[in-house]
């Protein structure tokens, strides 16, 4: 959704508590597992990634993505240019 007045995307709800409730879930698997090598990536289709980015959204400036192809959370290759429910800005 869009304010008309403000130009800037708002994140639905139901969005906002889907990403937390898959970053959590991710975050306790992490955890749980002692030695890095060992952690589990989920797939593609868990995290809704998609190859083109969502606005000003792209993994190249995500925090998890890992030059040139990879993701410290999604499987698989990853393009600078997707996006994904896990995306989080770098500062």
């Amino acid at each position: 959704m869009r304010n008309n007045k403000d130009s800037s995307p708002h994140i639905s709800r139901r969005v906002a508590l889907t990403r937390t409730a898959i970053a959590l879930g991710v975050a306790a698997a992490g955890a749980t597992v002692t030695d890095a090598s060992a952690q589990q990536k989920i797939t593609p289709a868990a995290a809704k990634y998609q190859d083109q980015p969502k606005g000003q959204q792209s993994c190249a400036v995500c925090v998890n993505f890992q030059p040139p192809n990879a993701c410290k959370f999604v499987q698989g290759t990853i393009s600078p240019s997707g996006w994904c429910l896990l995306f989080a800005p770098k500062t």
